[in-house]
């Protein structure tokens, strides 16, 4: 069975230039790459300015386009430096740019607005309305969350204007992508500046009420292998299949990409032998398709021996594949014309990367009268196909030629090779593109600095929480989740504060029609204001009009982030917490600043709960309500709560501690939360009243996260 529908492109990593030339000799459509320190991968050895503008010129020249990863959070400081390296792609023509920061977003967009853009999986986009929003921002792509399922996929690429793009072989995150905090707050690498320390990868126990798991790796997943249903996927309408693997070695990113290369040209499935190949160039025991089929579970789970034997003939043979000559793929279509007293003609024509199309003519010697017999246009067309060895392949060749002419394989060889090089030339300039003066974080307006002691607010996340002591302390704003109002006494205490709904952090296209059911009926109960922490709950919230605060999964770490958040019509945002005390002090406020100095931190959002798949509740609860947690290798605890959709929050083992310091009181912050989690009712009330009032002893376990010392 063929595919019917366009064929997507093959997107291959390339984390060094060794592994660029893997890529595209193995018939990769399109790589990705870092050049210095911005992007998710800063490990990967990446690419110098140099480099990176001779990685463009060796695709380009190869019909393979190019993408670059500036998909990492910027501080102020950084802006300058992040948008130097954007011109630099910009100019050497590099065919997209990956993004996570909406403040560096709203700055490409102004300072190069010819330059396409991608919403990277790291702006965790997993609904329609999240899709359709990041397009109408000025997205051209949107790679969307590797935890979706074919069929919520599918949803996404019919409602979406813009390319849709999805992983299709690689790693697989535990947490969703850009919601991940696990290696920031344990080790100060954060994720989301390409830095993460992977600690789901360690060994963890599972325990609850009195039972425990063996020890193992409930957070290290398999592989992701979609290699049999490219398929599905093509009819899904995905645009582009992304191997994931900057970090893997360049004989990795040749198998890989050879072996998928190969099943979109044929339109098949994998055969067995090339399974076994995709297994031993790298596999956590084995692979999983599961996100893909909308399956969750402990089948999905595995990991990756420290003493792995190398396929060594496998990867012979894959450096041998790329490493010796051109596997020329780039089509061409040549044009001859040989007329009696007239120059030789050839012309070439070839696709950029862009879409534009690249000419070249090239003209000899005039055709001599054959003596004995006369070339022939099936065997002039014969000769023109001859490209090994360059980056091209002859995809047509017409010809005109009169009868009874003789021209030399000499002389045509010759103009073939001119056309080719001129072609490369062509292929190779950059067009040129508009750059204007780029939006600065010091021009944002700091009218929402706030000179006093910020108002204090707390989100709550049981009803027995929600207590007369708590309120009799007059805390500005009150958030509850959503999914769980009717737990909450918040009714019967209005006027008293504002209460606000915190719309679940990962839900999918079929929950929006409840969820919005229910913001309405709370709108009507008197619900005060919606806090949000994805760019998809923009379009939940539409027309209800209530006020919307922006929560810390908008992860908003520099000053244009916050001026984009204000021209989202947020009446206030949350700024990240894994920026450091001094950098939130020096961000420029256009809106109501609000920061988190109390509570257990979150770690991850996972699709898969490690409790239910420890302890096989299946949907029966109560495993979410009985203090679930993971113990890692030093005996410390970090308690699991149920998310909606069945999905798990993991904390922070330690809570974040600042009551007894006045440091967090001078940032220009509106607002100051204190997140309540697994806090007892009276704990709730003794934390708030040791913040109002200042000078609390810290409990015995604390922590001061990320406040003083930040994230690399």
């Amino acid at each position: 069975m063929t595919i019917k529908t366009k064929v997507p492109e093959l997107l291959a990593p390339a984390g060094s230039p060794e592994s660029l030339q893997a890529a595209v000799q193995s018939g990769a459509g399109a790589v990705y790459l870092g050049c210095g320190s911005f992007n998710a991968r800063r490990s990967a050895k990446n690419f110098s300015p140099e480099e990176f503008e001779e990685a463009v010129r060796y695709c380009h020249v190869r019909g393979v386009k190019v993408y670059l990863t500036l998909n990492t959070l910027v501080t102020d400081r950084e802006l300058p430096a992040a948008l130097e390296t954007a011109r630099l792609a910009c100019r050497a023509g590099t065919d997209a740019i990956l993004v996570q920061d909406w403040g560096l977003f709203a700055a490409l967009r102004a300072a190069l607005p010819d330059q396409p853009l991608h919403a990277s999986t790291q702006m965790s986009l997993f609904t329609s309305g999240g899709a359709q929003l990041a397009a109408q921002a000025g997205c051209t792509r949107v790679v969307v969350a590797r935890e979706l399922s074919g069929a919520e996929v599918a949803e996404i690429c019919q409602a979406c204007p813009v390319e849709v793009e999805t992983f299709v072989h690689g790693a697989l995150c535990m947490g969703y992508s850009g919601q991940c905090a696990m290696s920031a707050v344990l080790g100060g690498r954060s994720g989301n500046r390409g830095t993460c320390a992977q600690p789901c990868r360690l060994p963890y126990q599972v325990e609850w009420e009195s039972d425990a798991a063996p020890t193992g790796h409930p957070l290290s997943l398999k592989d992701n292998c979609l290699a049999p249903r490219l398929q599905e996927m093509a009819q899904a309408g995905v645009a582009c299949l992304k191997i994931e693997g900057r970090m893997k070695r360049p004989e990795y990113v040749a198998v890989v990409t050879g072996i998928y290369a190969r099943l979109l040209r044929e339109g098949r499935g994998p055969t067995a032998e090339e399974m076994a190949d995709l297994t031993a160039a790298f596999s956590r025991s084995g692979f999983t398709d599961g996100y893909w089929q909308g399956k969750r579970g402990p089948e999905m789970f595995g990991t990756r021996p420290e003493n792995a034997p190398e396929p060594r003939e496998l990867f012979a043979r894959a450096r041998n594949g790329y490493d010796h000559g051109e596997h020329g793929e780039n089509p061409v279509d040549f044009h001859l014309v040989l007329r009696r007293g007239a120059a030789a003609c050839l012309t070439g024509r070839c696709r950029r990367t862009d879409g534009a199309w690249s000419e070249a003519l090239a003209q000899g010697a005039v055709p001599e009268e054959a003596r004995n017999r006369a070339v022939t246009a099936e065997e002039l067309r014969e000769r023109l196909g001859k490209t090994g060895g360059t980056p091209f392949a002859c995809r047509d060749a017409q010809v005109e030629v009169d009868e009874g002419l003789a021209f030399p394989a000499a002389a045509l060889n010759a103009l073939r090779r001119q056309v080719l090089a001129q072609l490369e030339e062509e292929l190779a300039a950059p067009l040129p593109r508009r750059e204007l003066p780029a939006p600065k974080a010091e021009d944002v307006a700091n009218d929402g600095a706030w000179n006093q002691a910020p108002g204090l607010t707390c989100s709550l996340f049981w009803g027995s929480q929600l207590t007369e002591e708590l309120l009799s302390q007059s805390p500005e704003r009150v958030y509850l989740p959503l999914e769980r109002l009717e737990e909450f006494p918040w009714q019967a205490h209005l006027g008293r504060t504002q209460f606000w709904a915190v719309v679940p952090g990962v839900w999918g296209n079929r929950d929006e029609p409840a969820l919005r059911r229910r913001l309405e009926e709370a709108r009507q109960a008197g619900l005060s204001g919606v806090l949000i922490g994805n760019l998809g709950h923009l379009s939940l919230v539409e027309g209800l009009g209530l006020p919307l605060a922006g929560d810390y999964g908008l992860n908003l770490f520099n000053s244009l982030s916050l001026d984009w958040a204000r021209d989202q019509g947020l009446s206030s945002a949350t700024v990240s917490f894994e920026l450091r005390r001094a950098q939130i002090r020096d961000l420029r406020k256009p809106l109501a600043a609000e920061a988190i100095v109390y509570g257990r931190l979150p770690l991850q959002i996972t699709e898969n709960c490690p409790a239910g798949n420890a302890g096989d509740c299946r949907g029966k609860k109560q495993l979410c309500r009985h203090g679930a947690c993971l113990k890692d290798r030093t005996g410390a605890r970090f308690p699991l709560l149920p998310a909606f959709g069945c999905r798990c929050e993991i904390q922070n083992s330690r809570p974040l501690y600042l009551a007894d310091r006045e440091d967090w009181k001078n940032l220009g912050l509106r607002y100051a939360r204190l997140r309540f989690t697994d806090e007892t009712p009276q704990a709730c009330a003794e934390v708030f009243r040791a913040y109002a009032q200042g000078g609390g002893e810290p409990p015995e376990l604390f922590t001061r996260g990320l406040f003083d010392k930040g994230v690399e």
